[in-house]
């Protein structure tokens, strides 16, 4: 590491944006010397701090006297493992302040900072009713960013309905590669339900509007997302399932006509056994011959008679 580097990770990388008395600071890619200037210049708890940079932790809601402190996760997708994988941001929220450390690939919010900072008109509209109120927003901005992915999701069920019924394509790979990213999804947004839906009455301290309203809003998006991602799990579900009786069905009529060829075939062979197999047979009259493949006929014309009785042909 040279001195560059080394100055870099000691020296805090800390944006802010400030609006009246409420102060967004903003943590992209946490440093220890990050961590260190929050532990110096803020009340937040060791353990607090210690989750924002450790591994990925649950979603929650943490309650203190002087500030709350929140965890929730965003999908980001693997484009080599073909899943979405989860990704943590951390929220600490005060009466004057709300802190928000994370990886920097979480673009809907990244890009809701930098306008705050640049733009005093959307400063003044998330900013004006309070830290509370400007939580709400960054939630806001998360879930909604979040439906284009639904909807995205929606499609590929669609088109895998359409591949499943297509004998003429290989389904089974596709729909668990999108069976385990519905999975995977569920595991990351219905956790934040539940978080969200803690923290909204816990808000009314630190803003000066009432947030039910506002907060039933990113509920009922929050219900509507995971309920989705319910009814496509069930969906792929029984995609997966008829996926393995159609293929079970294919395999089972290609096994049927093998078994009736050899079927009809035992005849031929049996009868082709005896007659060159028997000495006392003249094998230059051709009546002989004529008479033993009527045989052969007749047997397996009566065998294909019978699996046609039965419908298995």
């Amino acid at each position: 590491m040279n001195s560059s580097q080394e100055l870099k990770k000691r020296t805090p990388n800390i944006e802010s944006a400030t609006m009246g008395d409420v102060t967004w600071i903003n943590i992209e890619h946490p440093t220890d010397a990050d961590i260190a200037f929050l532990k110096e210049n803020y009340p937040f708890h060791p353990l607090d701090l210690a989750d924002c940079v450790s591994r990925m932790q649950r979603p929650k809601l943490d309650i203190y006297e002087d500030y709350l402190f929140l965890i929730f996760h965003y999908s980001l997708w693997d484009k080599v493992k073909r899943v979405s994988t989860a990704e943590q941001v951390s929220v600490f929220l005060g009466d004057k302040y709300v802190v928000t450390v994370h990886n920097g690939r979480f673009t809907p919010l990244g890009n809701l900072f930098r306008l705050c900072q640049s733009d005093e008109q959307v400063r003044r509209e998330n900013f004006s009713n309070g830290s509370g109120y400007l939580l709400y927003r960054i939630i806001d901005r998360s879930v909604d960013s979040y439906l284009p992915i639904l909807d995205k999701i929606l499609n590929l069920v669609d088109n895998v309905e359409e591949v499943v019924f297509d004998e003429n394509i290989e389904a089974s790979k596709e729909v668990f590669i999108l069976r385990r990213d519905i999975i995977a999804q569920r595991r990351i947004m219905i956790p934040n339900r539940a978080s969200f839906t803690e923290l909204e009455p816990k808000l009314a301290r630190f803003t000066r509007i009432n947030l039910t309203p506002y907060f039933g809003d990113v509920i009922d998006h929050m219900n509507k997302i995971c309920e989705t991602l319910d009814e496509c799990k069930d969906i792929i579900d029984a995609f997966k399932d008829t996926d393995y009786i159609l293929s079970t069905n294919r395999i089972k009529r290609f096994m049927r006509i093998l078994v009736i060829l050899g079927v009809i075939a035992v005849p031929f062979i049996v009868i082709a056994g005896i007659y060159s197999a028997l000495p006392t047979i003249d094998k230059s009259d051709v009546r002989i011959f004529l008479v033993l493949l009527v045989a052969v006929f007749l047997v397996s014309g009566s065998t294909l008679y019978f699996f046609r009785r039965k419908k298995l042909i």
